[in-house]
């Protein structure tokens, strides 16, 4: 009977321990309860009091189910743009529609997949369905992010995401026209009540979230800006554009209207750390998508025959 091991991370601390545990996983919610019910799986080496019980910090949960029930994760031959690689780190970029790792309906073509085929080792702090992985961007979202190969070199990335040391700019395109040339977004982020797939500025049950935004250019609807991230929180340019009144364009979760099913316009182009083993800091960065490109064109805009 195979045995998973998983430890709670930043992004999913005070999740219900079955809503973390399908999110992390291939395993749905129904299965997930069964395995609760039927003694299988462990939170910090104890049987949870119930389903309902939270996440926390570092929490170590450990399960085990049937053989004909796993869903292995295997090596695919996928092709990646690799932006860089050595033998501690290797930085990706990130097509748009790759899941970065694998969870429920999506237990193959993912980022994960395709490192398992080219990378001979990855480390395994963040667990079996998460090798290498520090930090995430979304489906719909493309660009850069850094994967370890080992687990020194995991652990100090986490900490300088952690320290905010870490720096990640994006291009984001949000509907409206935001007449200020510069701002700041400091609201907390948490699980939305209404739809736990969604995430919302709340008081309850949050983090800090800090968001820094300039404006390249506006359109007659839209604004293209330059976003950095100053914290890591799930969706978090995706929720703070919707809550000063401007979506970013396309975004199927919070916008309210969509131009098709493609996903947000949104891209981490720029991405920077210190490095793991030199104690360098390298910086890498990547031109915007051609979606992104067709859609300011479109609109008239100029900013790219300036670039």
């Amino acid at each position: 009977m195979p045995q998973i091991e998983l430890i709670v991370d930043e992004e999913n601390v005070d999740l219900r321990l079955d809503v973390y545990m399908a999110e992390n996983t291939p395993l749905s919610r129904t299965a997930i309860q069964k395995l609760i019910s039927e003694h299988q799986v462990f939170l910090n080496g104890q049987e949870p009091e119930n389903k309902k019980i939270r996440t926390q910090l570092n929490d170590h949960v450990s399960f085990s189910y049937e053989e004909k029930t796993l869903t292995d994760i295997l090596p695919e031959d996928i092709p990646l743009n690799i932006v860089y690689e050595d033998e501690d780190v290797i930085v990706i970029n990130k097509p748009k529609d790759m899941v970065v790792h694998p969870a429920a309906g999506n237990s193959s073509g993912t980022l994960v997949n395709a490192l398992l085929h080219h990378c001979k080792e990855l480390s395994d702090v963040n667990g079996y369905y998460r090798p290498g992985i520090v930090h995430r961007i979304d489906k719909d979202t493309s660009g850069l992010l850094v994967c370890a190969k080992n687990n020194a070199a995991h652990a100090f990335l986490s900490e300088q995401l952690k320290d905010k040391i870490c720096y990640r700019k994006y291009y984001a395109i949000v509907n409206g026209v935001i007449e200020n040339s510069e701002g700041e977004i400091n609201a907390p982020i948490g699980r939305s009540e209404k739809n736990r797939q969604m995430m919302t500025v709340t008081g309850k049950n949050s983090k800090e979230a800090i968001t820094i935004f300039h404006v390249l250019e506006r359109y007659g609807d839209s604004t293209l800006l330059d976003v950095e991230l100053k914290t890591g929180r799930t969706h978090q340019i995706r929720v703070h554009m919707q809550y000063i009144g401007h979506s970013v364009v396309n975004d199927s979760k919070y916008a309210k209207k969509t131009i098709d099913g493609s996903g947000q316009y949104l891209h981490a182009y720029y991405l920077s750390f210190i490095h793991p083993a030199t104690r360098e800091r390298m910086s890498f960065q990547t031109d915007m998508p051609e979606y992104m490109k067709e859609y300011i064109r479109s609109k008239g805009g100029k900013y790219l025959a300036e670039k």
